[in-house]
């Protein structure tokens, strides 16, 4: 399959872009701030909740950034205007994380102050391991001065995840708890699946043990009856976590959740870079083009149910 799998990645580029928005338009909201509105609308209407991603490419200067900043606020604006369930998810990339750390902070600081006005709250993604400690460190300074509206994100594929949640722990975090999409060397990153797999339920444990507010972010079926087992032998209330999935990845599973009870967000990327998000993101994880092909190939067949592999 990972052959197959690069195989679909290497043609990308020749593929017209008419056909890659066709494929990718399940995952991606549209390019507008009213297409995100509409599919936030419809979740909320099914009982989940969102996060809005706002999709950035390449920021090479301040005004480019600023720019970005002002996209969220414009995002925070309106759902606070037609009362949606949604928070907003950000990469400190797009906020001039690589042009410098104090100017992405001041960034951050900006679209955190306006969450905190109108209620809302803002996540930080985490990016490749280059970024890593630039990330954390500006979240760990945004708590510090006070900033409570604020979470992040944590890979279970990397080793150092258990050292990072004991260095957070004093802060209470929230924090979204996913796998890891990124190409990272097995000095740092656990490649062997099972391995991820433990390592996603040891973390989920230690976040719970450090008070973190967690969101269970995985397609994985096994995962998800893991984070079931935890949270029911530790009886927390729906209130006390939530389980998190992508647009359009294992719906069957996502509405099984929220029959049962469980909180569940959807994460909803939107924007006029949608055309590199897209091609980014399948060229730094195969898998994930495979898991899109073999997805619209099971939509095209009658009786098929486009169910994703339970790697996701």
């Amino acid at each position: 399959m990972a052959i197959l799998d690069r195989a679909i990645v290497r043609l990308l580029p020749a593929v017209p872009r008419l056909v890659v928005q066709k494929l990718s338009e399940r995952y991606i909201a549209g390019a507008k701030l009213a297409d995100a509105v509409a599919v936030v609308e419809r979740l909320n209407a099914e009982g989940k909740m969102a996060t809005i991603d706002v999709l950035g490419e390449e920021i090479t200067n301040a005004e480019e950034a600023a720019g970005i900043v002002q996209a969220y606020q414009d995002v925070l604006a309106e759902v606070e205007r037609r009362g949606l369930d949604s928070n907003v998810s950000v990469k400190l990339t797009a906020l001039g994380l690589e042009l410098g750390s104090d100017l992405c902070r001041d960034d951050l600081e900006i679209l955190v102050g306006d969450a905190a006005s109108r209620g809302n709250f803002v996540r930080i993604d985490m990016e490749d391991s280059s970024y890593h400690d630039g990330t954390l460190a500006i979240y760990r300074e945004l708590r510090e001065a006070g900033h409570e509206n604020l979470g992040v994100v944590l890979q279970a594929y990397m080793r150092r995840a258990v050292a990072d949640i004991r260095d957070l722990a004093e802060l209470r975090p929230n924090v979204r708890l996913c796998k890891g999409i990124y190409i990272e060397p097995p000095a740092i990153a656990f490649r062997d699946f099972e391995a991820v797999r433990a390592n996603y339920v040891k973390l989920l444990e230690e976040l719970l043990d450090a008070g973190a507010y967690v969101g269970i972010a995985t397609h994985d079926e096994w995962l998800v009856e893991q984070g079931l087992r935890i949270v029911a032998e530790r009886g927390l209330d729906p209130e006390e976590y939530e389980f998190q999935m992508l647009l359009g990845v294992r719906e069957d599973l996502g509405n099984r959740l929220v029959r049962e009870g469980h909180r569940l967000r959807i994460y909803v990327p939107f924007g006029r870079h949608w055309y590199e998000y897209s091609l980014r993101r399948l060229q730094e994880n195969p898998k994930v083009a495979g898991y899109i092909a073999a997805d619209t190939f099971n939509r095209l067949l009658p009786g098929r149910n486009g169910r994703f592999s339970s790697r996701s």
